[in-house]
């Protein structure tokens, strides 16, 4: 087998300092890929995260739009009801509101299984007390 050369322990100075300026060269040319690598890619999550909002928003708005109504929102559209009832009664000059008839199959089956004398009585229960 053939001996290799043994490389010499120190470079000449003019072959390390051109090592230098190349390695500085590339240094500096990286951190400035690094700069506009860092802008383009700040600039594409600031636009993300806009296009996340802009969805966030359009899902709240649908889902606010399709929701069922609660409780509260139904109890609030009957006191609303009634208060438009109580005004067109006053502007109609009624002096009571028209009493809530009551028609479910089980009253009037119950009503017709009793007879005159259970009429007289469910009246009296429905009267409101002055």
């Amino acid at each position: 087998m053939a001996k290799r050369k043994t490389t010499p322990q120190r470079l000449p100075d003019a072959v390390r300092d051109a090592v230098e300026r190349t390695v500085q060269a590339t240094v500096g040319g990286a951190q400035q890929t690094r700069g506009r690598a860092q802008g383009a890619l700040d600039d594409v999550v600031s636009g993300a995260e806009a296009g996340v909002e802009t969805v966030r928003a359009r899902v709240r708005k649908t889902v606010d739009a399709t929701r069922p109504a609660t409780s509260d929102d139904i109890r609030a559209l009957r006191d609303e009801l009634r208060a438009l009832a109580r005004r067109i009664d006053a502007l109609e000059g009624k002096d009571k509101p028209a009493a809530k008839p009551r028609s479910s199959a089980r009253s009037k089956a119950s009503t017709t299984k009793r007879g005159t004398a259970a009429k007289g009585s469910a009246a009296a229960r429905k009267r409101p007390k002055s």
